[in-house]
């Protein structure tokens, strides 16, 4: 059975710094692309960024470019997302994605984040 828990989450204020890890279990992790999502309220869920099997190519939405870095640790199983220069517009639920079957998103419960002063 395939399971993601997200930790990390928090209040955090404008222009701080969060880590948010995705631990996995249930599937051969180091064979699947991860992802990280959000979902601020009221708004659709949106791709934060997304991270190859192997760490070798990652992608990013436009809105965190060059502020979050998304990484994992095959022996750990578990990936992570580093969130920089934090704004009020980076508050939502993080969730952990991986494409479990053909046809199934898996996803965690998430992690609040909010960026307040």
């Amino acid at each position: 059975q395939v399971q993601l828990v997200e930790s990390g989450g928090g209040l955090v204020q404008p222009g701080g710094s969060l880590k948010l890890s995705c631990a996995a279990s249930g599937f051969t992790f180091n064979n699947y692309a991860m992802k990280w999502y959000r979902q601020a309220p009221g708004k659709e869920r949106e791709l934060v960024a997304t991270i190859s099997s192997t760490s070798g190519s990652t992608t990013y939405a436009d809105s965190v470019k060059g502020r979050f870095t998304i990484s994992r640790d095959n022996a750990k199983k578990t990936v992570y997302l580093q969130m920089n220069s934090l704004e009020p517009e980076d508050t939502a639920a993080y969730y952990c994605n991986v494409r479990c079957s053909i046809t199934t998103d898996c996803w965690g419960r998430g992690t609040q984040v909010t960026v307040s002063s």
